[in-house]
């Protein structure tokens, strides 16, 4: 039977079994509703095949189509061929050398060194165990004291530090998990939550939690827009659109949540999101938008204005990243008041009509101790999907907030007297001087006192990153490694970054004069490269990013990944 005359066939098949023309059974034996059946599953499965065709050639183009393939199967090819016999030989003692390097350098040894790896038969007295610790603590470790570390260690001072120690004793076995057993715990969590959502102009309905981090919050925020999506518009393929520079959180989320990350282009000269390429990539699977306030990679605020108009036009939920920005980009319209008033502070909060919810790290710029952070909501709509109910469990009902269970109170304590000790007009201070010191950075670069070097878009935060046009920006790194610095590397493009703190105030000045030195080493080693006069050793953080860099070797960064993450089991 063809198909166009099956429509003919069914109606006048259903006509003659409403006047009792046909039984059922007549129905099932001339195997029509097996045809109905069959061509409906065929037309179904082709319209989803044919959907997702259409969303991925609309999302990247035929060009980007034809990229994202031939990666695809060079990688799949270098794979195969990493299992030819003679091969893999070679690429297995290549790997196992870089991996007993890096061992090397994270694992201590040493006749000094004692490893303890049962418990101990008696307790240690408190003078064996002060000992310990001041061994441990005094282990060779990068300068983060003399500012000489981007970001990392967001240090408030040691009169703070004592503070936190005294409220950390007082609250030391406190758990946030049980409000009714500490009470103190619960009323300081909900301070600290409308604190901040006071600070991000949150409206009257705005509401939040805390959580152990900036990931946990990004974390929370995919996972309550997905069970958003799936409850209110029945999605079963969530996807979210995020910029390629939108923290590996998100990536986090996804993998943990099931979750397709579409990452949309930025601007090559601004380095923000390319509204174009955002507004392409959103379909009827679109859970999430996100931004940055600032990005982690330049430290450039995203057009989240330019987002909030997509979200709301398509009616999705917009979230904005602000974990590094913290306690510093809520204060730059203060800021820059005084450093610079023709410096445009561009909308990132809840004034902008779109965003549904931000993340603070306020174990960054508000000081307080590691793990904290909060994530916020404009209402309580969205952040129910992020709680997680068991009412039938035979334990009692069970609800928790966040993705963790028992939570310590003590840190929520250290979080809320760093608030309150430092206030508006402390973080205010801290803004500024922190913001001029990475201007002073900035400006050093683009006025010309490096000239090598250039600064990737125009940051107006606590970021500066750059790279060069006429040196390996990763052999700088590995220059300025060796005096005792410890810069983030970037990839696409190759750059380094600083995210100053209020340690890099001391020593901001100290990094120009070494960067005027070391791009001055890596440009008379190049040149004598070229003259064939000495073969250049890479180091570490060159030699890493070349083979990160490349298709033929990209798996092989998957396994130092791996066996770093391994080492830090290693006792």
């Amino acid at each position: 039977m063809a198909v166009n005359d099956l429509p003919q066939q069914i109606g006048s098949a259903v006509a003659r079994l409403l006047v009792g023309a046909v039984t059922y059974a007549d129905l099932i034996e001339s195997n029509i509703l097996i045809r109905v059946l069959r061509n409906a599953v065929f037309v179904t499965f082709s319209l989803r095949i044919a959907a997702r065709g259409y969303r991925e050639l609309r999302a990247r183009g035929i060009v980007g189509l034809v990229r994202d393939t031939y990666t695809f199967a060079a990688k799949r090819f270098f794979k195969i061929l990493f299992t030819v016999p003679s091969v893999k030989q070679k690429v297995d003692a290549e790997l196992s050398q870089a991996l007993a390097k890096l061992e090397q350098g994270m694992i201590p040894t040493g006749p000094d060194i004692t490893r303890h790896l049962t418990l101990p038969q008696t307790g240690w007295s408190d003078e064996q165990i002060e000992r310990e610790l001041e061994k441990l603590s005094g282990m060779k470790h990068s300068a983060w004291e003399d500012g000489k570390v981007s970001g990392a260690v967001y240090h408030g001072g040691e009169e703070l530090l004592d503070l936190q120690t005294k409220a950390y004793r007082v609250f030391s076995v406190a758990n946030q998990l049980h409000p009714d057993v500490f009470p103190g715990v619960r009323k300081m969590e909900a301070e600290v939550v409308n604190m901040v959502l006071n600070l991000f102009k949150a409206p009257g309905s705005g509401v939040g939690t805390s959580t152990s981090g900036g990931t946990e919050s990004l974390l929370l925020a995919c996972l309550a827009a997905k069970m958003k999506a799936r409850i209110e518009r029945g999605v079963t393929e969530p996807e979210i659109v995020a910029p390629i520079t939108i923290h590996a959180g998100f990536d986090k989320a996804a993998y943990y949540f099931g979750i397709k990350l579409r990452h949309a282009a930025i601007d090559p000269v601004t380095f923000k999101v390319d509204l174009k390429s955002v507004k392409r990539l959103i379909n009827s699977n679109t859970i999430l938008i996100a931004g940055s306030a600032p990005n982690f990679p330049h430290g450039i605020i995203d057009d989240i204005e330019g987002l909030s108009t997509l979200a709301v036009k398509y009616k999705i939920p917009l979230h904005v990243d602000a974990c590094l920005g913290s306690f510093v980009v809520p204060f730059l319209d203060k800021v820059y008041e005084d450093l610079d008033p023709t410096v445009q502070v561009p909308l990132f909060d809840f004034r902008v009509p779109g965003v549904t919810s931000i993340s603070c790290d306020t174990h960054k710029y508000a000081f307080a101790p590691k793990g904290s952070s909060v994530i916020m909501y404009r209402d309580q709509s969205l952040r129910r999907y992020q709680y997680f109910l068991a009412t039938d469990w035979s334990g009692g009902v069970y609800a928790s907030p966040t993705l963790a269970g028992s939570r310590p109170g003590a840190l929520m304590a250290g979080c809320w007297v760093s608030l309150m000790k430092i206030g508006q007009d402390g973080y205010l201070q801290s803004a500024k001087e922190i913001v001029s010191s990475a201007r002073a950075l900035q400006h050093a670069i683009k006025n010309g006192q490096v000239p090598e070097l250039y600064v990737l878009g125009d940051p107006i935060s606590s970021v500066v990153s750059f790279s060069s046009n006429s040196i390996n920006i990763y052999d700088v790194a590995d220059q300025l490694q060796q005096k005792g610095w410890h810069l983030s590397a970037l990839q696409n493009p190759a750059a380094i970054h600083l995210a100053c703190t209020k340690l890099s105030i001391q020593s901001v000045q100290e990094l120009i004069d070494d960067l005027k030195k070391v791009v001055q080493i890596v440009k008379s080693q190049a040149d004598a490269v070229d003259a064939k006069d000495i073969k250049k050793k890479q180091g570490d953080v060159a030699m890493l990013y070349g083979v990160a860099g490349s298709i033929s070797t990209s798996g092989l960064v998957d396994e130092l990944a791996v066996g770093f993450l391994n080492n830090l089991y290693k006792a």
